[in-house]
């Protein structure tokens, strides 16, 4: 499954960052009980997707950089892995000698799997973080 730690510690991430203006990187830590270089990890991917904003100097640190009714649990994992699936061969271009598509030849796995795929980007997709912070 794709929901690895880092999309997790996102989500943690996002949730400290809720309702503050801005925060350092130890107080994102603190609050939510990260290691500071994976926080940096996380805070890069998620200021790359234009979810948080950086601050530099003395008084820097991160904010959200788009409200919580903007955002769902999609955006922040999407952030940190692009690709979202569950399984390798959802991925395009995956060469599979399962479903080359000639006729009697599919993977119907493959297709189950697609419908589940698109199922779960939909769940993640139906609650804001508004909604589930």
């Amino acid at each position: 499954m794709f929901i690895t730690r880092e999309c997790d510690y996102a989500v943690r991430v996002i949730r400290a960052l809720a309702g503050e203006k801005r925060l350092s990187v130890g107080e994102i830590c603190e609050k939510e009980a990260i290691t500071a270089p994976f926080a940096y990890k996380i805070l890069k991917k998620l200021q790359k997707s234009k979810l948080v904003k950086g601050y530099r100097g003395v008084h820097g640190g991160y904010s959200l950089n788009r409200s919580l009714e903007e955002m769902t649990l999609f955006d922040i994992y999407s952030a940190v892995d692009p690709e979202l699936l569950i399984i390798d061969c959802m991925e395009d271009g995956y060469d599979c000698v399962r479903n080359n598509g000639s006729e009697g030849n599919s993977c119907k796995v493959h297709y189950e799997l697609e419908e589940i795929q698109k199922e779960l980007w939909r769940m993640l997709r139906r609650r804001t973080m508004g909604e589930l912070l």
